[in-house]
């Protein structure tokens, strides 16, 4: 049966961006072997990180939102440890689908919201 997956990774924030850009590829790519789908992804850029993990101040985030077996997030997992440049991670399944935020384009303005 096909669950709904969120899985948020950080980069090490050394790493070029074809470097990362070339991580993000390969986690896809297990995510597609393992028989998932892979509904959004997304690359948050480098931001400051809570605490200093493995001597890193900041770090690349990636979310990934998929559709899949349990058994992939098991193979997903195990990449990111083989990874040394992922430094972070966290998969959890979803019991409803997440609302997603609009795109910037698809809201509408309004002045009823001003504070005078």
């Amino acid at each position: 049966m096909q669950q709904l997956y969120e899985s948020i990774f950080i980069v090490r924030p050394s790493l070029s961006d074809e470097d990362t850009g070339a991580i993000i590829h390969k986690m896809k790519s297990v995510l597609e072997k393992n028989g998932a789908t892979l509904v959004k992804a997304e690359n948050w850029g480098r931001k400051k990180l809570a605490y200093e993990v493995e001597r890193e101040r900041k770090g690349t985030y990636v979310y990934f939102y998929f559709k899949g077996p349990g058994t992939v997030v098991s193979e997903l997992e195990r990449s990111y440890r083989l990874e040394d440049a992922v430094i972070k991670f966290l998969t959890v399944r979803l019991h409803k689908e997440p609302v997603l935020k609009k795109q910037a384009g698809d809201a509408q303005e309004s002045d009823s919201g001003r504070v005078q």
